[in-house]
């Protein structure tokens, strides 16, 4: 059925936007009419039929139409709440569209509900957008579907994605201050070092007296930034850049991720996000009748580090051989002692995927505590640096006047 865009009036007189599938534009405006909205004007967009002819269109429009995390956590806690209340899953989408803000989204949700009316599968209409929904989020779909609890798995994906979010959430709001006052501060030194000195260190040079080391120095740094501070500008880029691109190749994506997993306290960090990301995967996907194996394949390609990827590569291979994964994960000698110890428990009781859920709680929350005990000891040591440097500048300064008064007297 073809999708279609609108704008059009409310009852009010406002404009309002948004999309709708009908089988025409005049089938379309009579159920805008029938909504008591106006049409001013309708347009068709693409077809899903045609996305599944063209996979490249469909990675096309995924990404001029970026769908946020928390757009995606919404709308599958809602789509679980109204598939538990008994609404069907095409109606249940349907329900969703208008209640979408964005408007990429809403075509996505729309061509998604027209490819299951074609005959489609949940989860292969979802599998048109790989670059919106994850792996584990369509084969969680599948396996609900095929074991015919659907309801239970958009549940569990829904707490899922809002843990995720609501870690990311409060780790980003605990380093906002701390980012923002660095800013400030490296902003506030570059006009110093620009703009204040230069025009008072012109009175020392000018008098033609020897200035001492600090001042010297101070007035060099102040000269470089002075004369210089777009190719200062142009090599931050070009570092930005350079670190993107390395990124982007696989032994700079390899060299990156052993370097940051062996960073003091960030590595630590790193390491203790990835194996939360890995353990709440796949218990997630083990309680839903995902194979150990199938399993093992989609969580690697989420944990965000290829040196843990690959660690849970050749574990998945020892575990096809028959070995259990405590023992295979610890053969890799990189995940942490204590997230090993606590599977292999969980093997031995028989409650591998709770102790799964167990271990990421625990990670999740240290790592949230550590950050938080970060924070506050950054924000004295970032006051204690800037106070430092304008110590220094104004010391600097300072220097020739006291040696100018003990010239005078």
């Amino acid at each position: 059925m073809p999708v279609y865009e609108y704008t059009a009036l409310d009852m009010k007189g406002k404009t309002v936007s948004g999309i709708l599938d009908a089988e025409s534009s005049s089938a379309a405006r009579q159920k805008l009419r029938g909504s008591k909205i106006f049409p001013i004007s309708i347009s068709e967009t693409q077809k899903a039929s045609a996305k599944k002819e063209s996979p490249r269109s469909s990675l096309n429009m995924t990404s001029l139409n970026r769908v946020k995390p928390s757009e995606i956590s919404m709308m599958t806690r809602q789509l679980a709440t109204l598939v538990n209340a008994g609404f069907p899953l095409v109606s249940a989408i349907d329900t969703l569209i208008p209640q979408t803000k964005s408007p990429g989204f809403q075509k996505i949700l729309a061509e998604i509900k027209d490819s299951i009316v074609e005959g489609n599968s949940f989860a292969a209409s979802l599998s048109l957008y790989p670059g919106i929904f994850t792996p584990l989020y369509i084969n969680m779909v599948s396996a609900g579907e095929s074991s015919g609890t659907l309801e239970i798995v958009l549940d569990r994906l829904a707490d899922i994605t809002e843990k995720q979010q609501a870690l990311k959430s409060r780790i980003r709001s605990a380093l906002a201050y701390p980012v923002l006052m660095c800013f400030i501060g490296v902003a506030v030194l570059f006009f110093l070092l620009t703009f204040i000195v230069p025009s008072i260190s012109t009175i020392f040079t000018d008098m033609g007296q020897v200035l001492p080391a600090p001042t010297q120095f101070l007035i060099k740094v102040s000269e470089i930034f002075k004369f210089y501070w777009w190719a200062i500008l142009i090599l931050l880029a070009a570092l930005v850049m350079g670190l993107r691109s390395l990124r982007k190749t696989e032994k700079g994506r390899h060299f990156w991720d052993k370097s940051v997993l062996v960073l003091p306290l960030f590595g630590i960090l790193a390491k203790k996000l990835a194996v939360a990301r890995f353990t709440r995967t796949l218990g997630s996907l083990l309680e839903n009748g995902v194979s150990m194996l199938s399993a093992l394949d989609i969580v690697k390609n989420i944990v965000g580090n290829v040196l843990l990827s690959d660690a849970i590569d050749e574990a998945a291979k020892s575990v096809g051989k028959g070995q259990a994964l405590g023992v295979s994960l610890s053969d890799g000698d990189i995940f942490p002692t204590l997230s090993i110890q606590m599977i292999q428990v969980g093997e031995q009781s028989g409650e591998l995927e709770s102790m799964l859920n167990k271990i990421a709680d625990v990670y999740e929350r240290e790592v949230e505590s550590t950050v938080m005990s970060m924070t506050a000891l950054l924000e004295p040591i970032m006051i204690l640096v800037m106070g430092v440097a304008v110590g220094f500048i104004i010391l600097s300064i300072c220097l020739p006047i006291f040696e100018m008064n003990q010239l005078i007297k």
